[in-house]
């Protein structure tokens, strides 16, 4: 599954991990995503969506319980 926010689209990003020797490797940093049941803006449909925390804590998507 995509590690990507459904509301604004954040997906993971790239970088390089540097140990104290200087030895480079690649590594990702992912979204913080959570799992929930919401509504999207004014459109009032209830779905369940992968959210990141940024856009929950922003009130760009309303819980639904």
């Amino acid at each position: 599954m995509a590690q990507r926010c459904d509301v604004c689209e954040k997906g993971p990003s790239v970088g390089h991990k540097i140990s104290h020797a200087h030895n480079v490797t690649k590594r990702r940093w992912l979204p913080n995503l959570v799992l929930m049941r919401g509504k999207i803006g004014t459109t009032g449909v209830v779905q369940r969506m992968r959210v990141c925390t940024r856009c929950l804590k922003a009130g760009k998507v309303t819980k639904v319980l």
